[in-house]
């Protein structure tokens, strides 16, 4: 009986939301290669076509007995007429409810669909399914606050028709506090740790108990959550909704330089109780200019990926297991990361923030990961991003600025500068107006300016549009090599500065230049550079997962190397003269381009072109 009630519930909604959909508007998305992969659903043709004969049942029915936040679910399908075109979508929560949709605009009426599958897998991946209609297929699912159920549709992508539902499956503890990331806080003995649960405040207290040893502590977090309404368009704000829980982070203070700290996040129930997570570790900073052996990582647009062999990334993010993986296995030898932008590729999805969220876990619980935003994160009309496309899928900034904490005054304002040990980092925000006379500029100068080099020497930009150089194909069709407006302001800055590396997301590849400035190579080395900084070197580092981007077949005098791979930067600061460059790339983690830099702090001090300070001949 209680099956047969969760399915005609399921039938009640499904006509509501056939009845409703009209436009396909929700899932229209612009450039075929950034189409999000959940919008190619053309749901709004769904037809129902529900068999007695046709039964689809998932298993285990609760999952994460011990605990775990990750589940292996078999699907088991019997149709006595398949198909190769049938598919199995993953709905959660599993009784979607049309009843408590709101309408887009006043010219929209009621009913309407409240939200899309979060992933699916065509029935034909169980090699058997055409030839005898049965299939067992394995999902992984995590814990996403909300039970699953799995839908079996034929007809394709294109023309969905619905053929059974299954039972519904749930995690013990759907509220579990889960998928802990750490970020570097405001001063350089703070560590933040930010975790998203299930628990509002007036269920329970949210903490983090850490510490060296047997001597532990307890820090308060803060809680924020995201309403539907705070979406800017869609899909985030109609079918792409779903509930992101609540966000909680924790400042962890007056850490000891270098050393090794436990914690596990927690919650206090109403009654008592207690909500605790597995137990993590991580490594504090070093102090400013400390002289020790560290090591950073870059790249920017990994997205995410499913291990299950679900298809629906196939071609849009086929590399980021890749660098998650190869990132998981050298974690003992990382101390920081940068993703520059283009983190999830949600695009308006919000269930794919639990997953980006839970695939980066291993790296984000033990070391900061550091975030810089980009246009799948902020872009969208009329809400004050800098460039008035739809890539954030109605996001506009909301998901990125929420679900990950970063060290900015203001965190619409996506810009912060971070110290760790030798390396002084400004992270800019090309999705925001940073030409010269904005507040971003003079936030850019300010950083560059702050750094003390005798303590600091090495000196990195980054942002996630190419603001220097890069020869993709867009760009040298352009005939500037850069972002329209790019490094018109700001390379005058990096050059009184003498800003070591710019790094860059965007364009999906990986390339180096010389040391440039003014588009002229000031250094006709290659693999070793010393002695005075007279220019800056520009890197691509997008080939963090996202489908590759194409280079000019020109190569410009400056490109010293170019890649068309997915891969990563690993910098090395071994003491204050000598810093080792790294690309490697994420299919075999070897290192194919590198190169070194050694000097001393007189070779910062030192005038070059467009950098000297005023001098007088008094004595």
């Amino acid at each position: 009986m209680e099956e047969r009630s969760s399915y005609l519930k399921f039938f009640r909604v499904v006509v509501l939301f056939l009845l409703g959909l009209r436009t396909s508007s929700a899932f229209c998305v612009v450039g075929s290669t950034d189409e999000q992969p959940l919008s190619k659903i053309a749901m709004h043709k769904v037809t129902l076509g529900l068999r007695e004969s046709v039964t689809i049942r998932a298993s285990p029915v609760v999952l994460g007995l011990q605990g775990e936040d990750t589940e292996w679910v078999t699907v088991n399908i019997v149709n006595p007429d398949p198909s190769e075109d049938d598919w199995v979508a993953v709905f959660s929560p599993a009784n979607f409810n049309a009843s408590t949709c709101s309408p887009v605009n006043d010219e929209d009426q009621t009913p309407y669909l409240c939200s899309s599958p979060i992933k699916y897998k065509y029935a034909n991946s169980s090699r058997t399914y055409t030839k005898t209609g049965k299939a067992s297929l394995k999902f992984q699912l995590i814990n996403q606050r909300a039970d699953f159920s799995f839908a079996l549709f034929s007809g394709g992508l294109s023309n969905p028709k619905l053929v059974a539902e299954s039972n519904f499956i749930s995690f013990a503890n759907p509220k579990a506090p889960l998928y802990p990331r750490l970020a570097q806080g405001k001063s350089w003995n703070e560590m933040t740790v930010t975790w998203t649960s299930g628990y509002s405040i007036d269920e329970a207290v949210p903490f983090v108990e850490w510490g060296k040893g047997e001597t532990q502590t307890q820090s308060p977090a803060g809680t924020l959550t995201i309403d539907q309404n705070s979406m800017c368009g869609s899909p985030a704000r109609t079918v792409g909704w779903r509930d992101p829980g609540f966000i909680h982070t924790s400042f962890l203070i007056n850490l000891w330089p270098n050393s090794v700290y436990t914690y596990r996040i927690g919650h206090v129930l109403s009654n008592g109780s207690y909500v605790w997570s597995k137990s993590y570790s991580f490594k504090s900073s070093p102090y400013p200019g400390q002289d020790s052996l560290q090591r950073v990582i870059v790249f920017g647009d990994m997205g995410k990926a499913e291990r299950d062999g679900s298809n629906e990334y196939s071609d849009y993010q086929p590399g980021a297991l890749n660098t998650t993986d190869q990132l998981i296995k050298d974690l003992k030898n990382i101390d920081i990361v940068f993703h520059i932008g283009d983190l999830s590729y949600a695009n308006g999805y919000i269930s794919q923030w639990d997953q980006f969220t839970s695939q980066v876990e291993p790296i984000a619980s033990t070391v900061p990961y550091m975030v810089a935003s980009g246009n799948h994160e902020r872009d969208w009309p009329n809400s004050g991003s800098f460039y008035e496309n739809m890539d954030s899928g109605g996001e506009c900034g909301v998901l990125a600025e929420t679900m990950f904490y970063f060290p900015a005054e203001n965190r619409a304002k996506f810009w912060y500068s971070t110290d760790y040990g030798m390396f002084h980092f400004c992270i800019a925000d090309s999705e925001h107006d940073w030409r010269e006379g904005t507040e971003q500029y003079k936030f850019i100068e300010h950083c560059l300016a702050s750094a003390d080099r005798r303590k600091q020497p090495w000196l990195i930009f980054a942002a996630h549009r190419v603001l220097g150089y890069s020869s993709n194909s867009w760009y040298a069709q352009e005939g500037s090599f850069e972002e329209p407006m790019g490094r018109e302001s700001l390379q005058k800055l990096w050059q009184k500065y003498r800003v070591d590396i710019a790094f860059y997301g965007h364009v999906h590849n990986y390339e180096r230049t010389c040391p440039i400035y003014q588009n002229q190579c000031v250094n006709s080395d290659k693999s070793h550079y010393s002695g005075t900084v007279k220019g800056t070197i520009h890197v691509v580092v997008g080939g963090g997962g996202s489908h590759l981007s194409e280079f000019t077949t020109a190569i410009p005098n400056w490109s010293i190397y170019r890649d068309y791979d997915w891969g990563f930067v690993k910098l090395t600061a071994f003491n204050r003269s000598s810093l080792l460059f790294e690309y490697k790339k994420s299919r075999d983690g070897k290192v194919h381009d590198s190169f070194t830099i050694s000097r001393e702090y007189k070779d910062v001090l030192a005038c070059v072109h467009d950098s000297c300070e005023p001098t007088t001949l008094a004595s």
